[in-house]
């Protein structure tokens, strides 16, 4: 889909940007390191919010960018004969 990255929309085009670079990301990690390290850890109160890293991040938003481009109403082109 990339190849032809002048078909698709920003939405959709830095979505599958952002979740291949986020897979290539932790890919990388398993192969050299065995396991994907995950260094990003918050705290509410004394709540923990799940570890993560940045490649974990980038397909998250990556997601939400392709579910927006989807829930978007379209553009109807003209009928031109």
């Amino acid at each position: 889909m990339l190849w032809r990255a002048e078909r698709l929309d920003r939405f959709s085009f830095w979505g599958l940007v952002l979740i291949l670079g986020g897979a290539a990301g932790n890919l990388f990690d398993r192969i050299a390191w065995g396991k994907v390290t995950d260094f990003l850890v918050f705290y509410l109160g004394s709540y923990e919010w799940p570890a993560f890293n940045v490649a974990d991040s980038a397909v998250v938003v990556g997601s939400g960018l392709l579910l927006i481009d989807l829930l978007r109403p379209k553009r109807q082109a003209a009928n031109v004969p």
